[in-house]
């Protein structure tokens, strides 16, 4: 029997999937964000919290909308607002169609849905292709960033290339990052390029591994026994010669009576936070649900960032990938 709630969209994406081979030709919409040009992306304006468009195998974010939820159909505030930080989007460009009387794609009716949302509060941040002339090119977003250098998209993990099918990524196109926020107050339009988005994603990168590994650091080996002792162990010595006996000693004076030891002093909790640390860990989801050391942690970390002067959204995606790494710890 049919199943009528899948639209004709989704049920041709799931049929491509599962071919055996594929043409070039039939990747469509399904192309992935370069990786290291969305972690300089989510550098410059998330963290990023939500994708907008995806699915199990290329989601960048934890949270995503697939082709059968239809994020055309979703709130993207509302869950922004649970989520704290902002949304990302690799649009997909098939022409406009329907299901059960909603959108399901094209990108004029996904620049209407845009709009909408950012009126109703939040950050939605797409990299799009530089087609300044198309119909859907969004006039009205409240910043752009052009690519300086052509950006090649990643082929789908599902691709699994015919015969005589090239098995890379496309030759790439100049591409654009779209900023729809209403309480943006930067610049209109403004221009970045390919290798300062990969260099400002390395470093994020790197803040957060190092974050992890302060946080986590290896255990010290055991050193090995002495050669010597090792020796006797597994040849036992001869005996020894029966010493002489000792004198008797005189009896000794007793001792005094040793004063109780001071109890230990607690660990110091410090649970008294700058202003600007509790303003940036209400951000951070999850982190209330950490263990109180745990909390602490990552509240300390985010103070050395700030001494550190390094920007608030790195601070916060550095800190949401620690929450993330302690939730995952055994309680």
């Amino acid at each position: 029997m049919t199943d009528h709630t899948i639209s004709p969209y989704c049920a041709a994406l799931a049929a491509l999937r599962a071919a055996p081979t594929h043409k070039l030709k039939e990747v469509g919409d399904q192309w992935r964000s370069p990786e290291a040009i969305w972690w300089g992306i989510n550098a410059m304006f998330g963290p990023f919290v939500l994708d907008l468009f995806a699915d199990a195998s290329n989601a960048k974010c934890e949270a995503f909308y697939s082709a059968e939820d239809n994020a055309l159909t979703q709130d993207w505030s509302a869950r922004l607002a649970e989520l704290r930080g902002a949304a990302y989007a690799n649009p997909p460009y098939s022409r406009a169609s329907q299901h059960d009387g909603q959108y399901i794609t094209g990108m004029r009716q996904i620049m209407a849905h845009t709009l909408a949302m950012r009126e109703l509060g939040g950050r939605y941040v797409f990299l799009i292709k530089a087609a300044t002339g198309e119909v859907w090119w969004p006039e009205n977003a409240d910043h752009v960033s052009f690519i300086r250098g052509r950006i090649s998209f990643d082929l789908p993990e599902w691709y699994r290339p015919a015969p005589g099918q090239p098995s890379e990524s496309s030759a790439g196109f100049g591409a654009a990052i779209a900023v729809f926020d209403k309480a943006w107050r930067g610049e209109r339009f403004g221009y970045t390029s390919r290798d300062e988005l990969e260099e400002r994603g390395a470093v994020l990168q790197r803040q957060i591994e190092l974050a992890a590994a302060r946080l986590h650091p290896p255990v010290a080996a055991t050193p090995a026994p002495p050669a010597e002792l090792c020796a006797s162990c597994s040849q036992p010595a001869a005996p020894a010669a029966p010493a002489a006996p000792a004198a008797p000693a005189a009896p000794a004076a007793p001792a005094a009576p040793a004063a109780p030891a001071a109890p230990a002093a607690p660990a110091a909790e410090n649970d008294v936070w700058p202003i600007e640390v509790n303003r940036l860990a209400v951000q951070i989801e999850h982190l209330a649900d950490l263990e109180p050391e745990h909390q602490r942690k990552v509240k300390h970390h985010i103070n050395t960032l700030l001494l550190d002067r390094t920007p608030s959204g790195v601070i916060i995606a550095t800190a949401q990938a620690l929450t993330s790494t302690f939730g995952n710890l055994p309680a």
